[in-house]
């Protein structure tokens, strides 16, 4: 049975069937080309021009003029090694956090498959059609004084770390995983002795490795990216996140020295996804185990 497609091998083999195959197929991909590599070529070009070149009308495509220095000069002034830090050590706490409690959750809901599970399931999906906005004030409310405890969580990494365990795509995504995992395999660790916790160390979290890179490239990102959460509950400047204290410093950086800071702190998540993004695809389309 052939596939069907919109253009057909017969129109395709004639020169005006390939002639408008190949023109639209350019455009296409050239625009989407454009539309994402267009900001970034910008934002990287703009680092190294003058302030005079940076705020030029028409913007110039080609920089006339070449300071590297403004990089350095960003990373004094905006004392980027402490933002850099900070933002790494929530990042990376989210991580953890996440790591362990939806891998739990997620592993509880596949295999131990608790009472009202499935309503439970259903009840976290539900929660992605809720708009980030809506959830800020009672989030807010909730650190400024939580309850039971009655403690103010503002300038603290928990207010970063908390929020950001309750993450249903990810226990969705690590859920759909786990599904994935032969049972036999796992009723034959647990006639072997095995508990549950044992199974899930010993075996699950081995196999599940790619989907474990995927959870941790979003949670890092998800961190490094966020804008109005810790400009709300990291008020204290020596805390603040990257993007947050760019911000809070902009007011009297020259243009092409806050855009060279902006840049610097694309570098890490770009990196990242360089480096991964054979793991990211992985991950995501993994959905069962052979033989």
């Amino acid at each position: 049975m052939s596939t069907r497609t919109l253009i057909s091998p017969a129109q395709l083999a004639r020169p005006r069937g390939r002639i408008v195959y190949w023109t639209v197929f350019a455009v296409v991909v050239g625009g989407f080309t454009l539309a994402f590599l267009g900001p970034l070529y910008w934002l990287v070009t703009s680092g190294f021009k003058d302030a005079q070149e940076v705020i030029q009308t028409p913007p110039t495509l080609i920089p006339g003029s070449f300071e590297p220095a403004n990089h350095a000069r960003a990373w004094e002034v905006m004392d980027l090694a402490t933002l850099l830090f900070n933002t790494l050590y929530y990042a990376f706490g989210a991580l953890a956090f996440q790591l362990v409690l939806d891998v739990a959750a997620a592993y509880s809901l596949s295999k131990l498959r608790p009472v009202l599970g499935k309503a439970i399931l259903g009840l976290m999906l539900a929660t992605l059609m809720i708009p980030a906005t809506v959830l800020v004030v009672p989030q807010y409310l909730t650190v400024l004084d939580v309850p039971v405890i009655e403690r103010n969580l503002l300038n603290t990494p928990w207010a970063i770390w908390l929020p950001s365990v309750t993450n249903a795509f990810n226990i969705f995504l690590l859920k759909r995983f786990f599904d994935s995992i032969p049972r036999e395999l796992l009723d034959a660790a647990s006639m072997d002795g095995a508990s549950p916790l044992r199974v899930l160390w010993s075996i699950v979290l081995p196999i599940s490795r790619p989907i474990l890179g995927v959870v941790s490239i979003f949670a890092v990102v998800g961190v490094w990216k966020d804008f109005l959460w810790p400009m709300l509950t990291l008020p204290d400047p020596a805390t603040q996140t990257l993007n947050v204290g760019i911000y809070s410093l902009s007011n009297g950086v020259p243009v092409n020295v806050l855009i060279a800071a902006l840049t610097i702190a694309s570098v890490p998540t770009l990196l990242i996804f360089l480096v991964f993004q054979r793991n990211i695809m992985s991950g995501l389309t993994a959905g069962g185990l052979k033989g």
